[in-house]
């Protein structure tokens, strides 16, 4: 059997400043309208789809692996916007990225709360 991961709706304050925040900080085309959303689209053909619920809903956690040169890219842009970010899920190591799994990361939120992640190597990496 083979299961590939699609999509997934990512509640927004407002869909149009989360997205754009979104294709900002990861550096990829603009999101594109359809229906209720409007969609991010990602390697391997998944999209993540912003949407206003209308309602309070609890932050989620969004992780992201990436290259060495789109974390550099990433981290480059946190810091010029001033963003608060974290080496650790706590937010007890400010202003600084990790070096976990023989990679780097980095935790930082969006505007409507949810905390994002940007990783150079997936977990558990550096035990193979």
């Amino acid at each position: 059997m083979t299961t590939l991961f699609n999509h997934t709706i990512v509640a927004a304050r407002d869909k149009q400043e989360s997205a754009s925040f979104f294709t900002e900080m990861f550096d990829l085309p603009p999101a594109e309208p359809g229906g209720p959303f409007l969609t991010v689209h990602l390697d391997a053909g998944v999209t993540l789809q912003f949407a206003e619920p209308g309602i309070e809903f609890p932050p989620q956690h969004y992780a992201f692996l990436v290259t060495e040169e789109d974390f550099d890219g990433i981290y480059a842009r946190i810091q010029a916007a001033s963003l608060d970010h974290w080496a650790d899920p706590q937010g007890k190591i400010p202003r600084q990225y990790n070096t976990n799994h023989g990679g780097r990361g980095v935790y930082f939120c969006d505007p409507s709360g949810h905390y994002l992640e940007a990783i150079t190597q997936p977990y558990g990496a550096d035990l193979d």
